[in-house]
């Protein structure tokens, strides 16, 4: 039976899926069809349409789930929980992009519901669909096939440093990313929310945490450099840097380094690598799979190919189905359709978000000084233990009410 998708969001990450589903659709690679997309900007719902071949575009996304079997909601943060259970009732398979909202009990809520409908749902932390991201755990955890020479031994410690301008402006041009009532915090939540959880998927569970967050932008509630410390139920540590700047030559860039009793490993571009490690036979670059066999049939530019690979692998799993063939519980995870990657998550434990209507906005507003946001730290249970998609500022929102400030 072919898939019905309806897009709500068409703004950068909308368009990003948008990307990746056509190429899967007009690649063969899935039975499906995008039939409607939403948007406030009815314009742009209807450009995205046309690249489709869809007849629905509209404003009113209730309009748009009419007639679709799977909904990708891509809209600010702020709107995800109204679209979930609005999708979830009408028995629609959901893919929503991260952080699930901008508070704990709306995740809770939503994992909640989206468990009693039964429906198949999914939440968009695509890095573990990234290649070189795998290719690093596969080698820490001492999975898969054998890329060392020497096993790497016990993992140690990691340090991921993610950076982008702030994105209000450029490719991005989201403006409500710089209000904390839509986006419900600023780096650490609306996009280190993906660090959090490659770092509990390469180390393991989360225990304890301990956070610094500051704000330069002077966004009230939107901290744009987040300095986290992760404590790791395998006995490893792990360090998060991740700085939103003005630097409009650098766009999202990530390095991640972990160190091993006899290794370390390490890459510079989370989707097209390359990974390297040094042990005691000296330094050398892994050949790693960089793709999916099928990658190379996706019907898009081949240019395009390494950035979509990781949405496409996440929209074809969805896509494939409309209600899970089976359930396979990977920690406090699961995975409820053949073809996703090991380890997918899921609304149940995870979260991604982004943009209904991003226009570029040019950044006007006068230099603010810095403000210091006082450190805190807890111990991590239950979700943060387990799921942690979200929540490890989702926790941090429950303890004070405000993005813990």
């Amino acid at each position: 039976m072919t898939v019905r998708v309806a897009m709500v969001g068409c703004g950068f990450i909308g368009g990003i899926h948008s990307r990746a589903l056509r190429g899967l659709v007009r690649g063969g690679l899935v039975d499906a069809e995008v039939v409607a997309f939403a948007d406030e900007d009815v314009e742009r719902a209807r450009a995205f349409a046309d690249a489709h071949g869809a007849v629905v575009a509209t404003d009113d996304p209730g309009a748009a789930l009419d007639g679709a079997d799977a909904v990708w909601v891509c809209t600010p943060t702020s709107e995800h929980r109204r679209l979930v259970e609005q999708a979830a009732d009408a028995g629609l398979a959901i893919f929503c992009e991260k952080p699930l909202a901008t508070n704990l009990d709306d995740v809770e809520a939503m994992a909640g519901m989206v468990e009693a409908s039964g429906v198949a749902h999914q939440v968009g932390l695509v890095l573990r669909a990234a290649a070189p991201v795998a290719c690093v755990r596969d080698m820490v955890q001492q999975t898969g096939r054998p890329m060392a020479t020497t096993p790497p031994g016990r993992p140690m410690a990691a340090v991921l440093r993610d950076d982008q301008y702030f994105p209000d402006q450029g490719q991005y041009g989201s403006t409500w990313r710089a209000d904390v009532a839509v986006a419900g915090g600023g780096t650490l939540l609306e996009h280190s929310i993906h660090d959090v959880d490659v770092l509990a998927w390469v180390l393991g569970p989360v225990e304890e945490v301990s956070a610094h967050t500051a704000n330069f932008a002077g966004h009230v509630g939107v901290e744009d450099v987040a300095v986290v410390t992760l404590r790791h139920a395998s006995g490893a540590t792990s360090s998060l840097v991740s700085v939103w700047h003005q630097i409009l030559s650098r766009p999202s860039t990530r390095r991640l380094e972990v160190f091993c009793e006899q290794a370390m490993v390490w890459l510079d571009d989370e989707q097209s690598g390359p990974v390297r490690v040094a042990d005691a036979q000296g330094e050398r670059q892994v050949t790693a799979i960089t793709a999916r066999d099928w990658i190379g049939e996706l019907a898009v530019p081949m240019s395009w190919r390494p950035g979509l690979a990781a949405y496409a692998a996440a929209g074809r799993g969805l896509a494939c189905r409309r209600r899970p063939a089976r359930c396979l519980a990977v920690g406090a995870r699961w995975c409820c359709a053949p073809c996703w990657p090991p380890g997918w998550p899921l609304l149940s434990s995870g979260a991604l978000p982004r943009s209904r209507c991003s226009r570029a906005a040019p950044a006007t507003r006068p230099p603010a000084p810095a403000r210091s946001e006082s450190s805190s730290s807890a111990t991590a249970g239950g979700v943060l233990g387990g799921g942690l998609s979200g929540s490890l500022t989702a926790r941090r929102l429950r303890r004070s009410g405000r993005c813990g400030r």
